[in-house]
């Protein structure tokens, strides 16, 4: 008995095509899901010592540079950023280092850094160059 050896590889070539969409499927989901559910996390309010201010600022300082703040623009918690400053996620660097920054974004202006809540672009944190 033959078997037709074209269908047998067009049908294997097949189930792995799909096997192959449905990873894929799942890892692009389980990222999404990852993002949102991290940025869930983040609240309006954050609480962090002298020792991990210092830490935050010699971290994210050097790595973005700096943007001036709109003249009517008064950072401080609770404050919503306005849009023509540029917020950059956490690095995974610090984030590793400083576990409770890994939700936010922040923000480098000359003399401080905004440390904000992504859901709704809220100050939790300034952080003074001489932390």
């Amino acid at each position: 008995m033959k078997f037709p050896l074209l269908p047998l590889a067009a049908s294997v070539v097949l189930i792995g095509s799909i096997g192959a969409a449905a990873a894929a499927d799942h890892s692009a989901m389980s990222r999404q899901s990852s993002m949102s559910s991290t940025a869930s996390m983040a609240k309006d309010n954050l609480s962090l010592t002298t020792a991990q201010e210092k830490l935050a600022w010699r971290d994210l300082s050097t790595r973005a540079a700096s943007q001036p703040a709109p003249s009517n623009f008064s950072a401080s918690p609770g404050t919503t950023v306005p849009n023509d400053i540029t917020l950059r996620p956490i690095p995974r660097k610090v984030a590793s280092q400083l576990p409770t920054l890994k939700p936010y974004r922040y923000a480098r202006l000359p003399n401080e850094i905004l440390i904000v809540n992504p859901t709704d672009n809220k100050v939790v944190d300034v952080i003074n160059r001489h932390a």
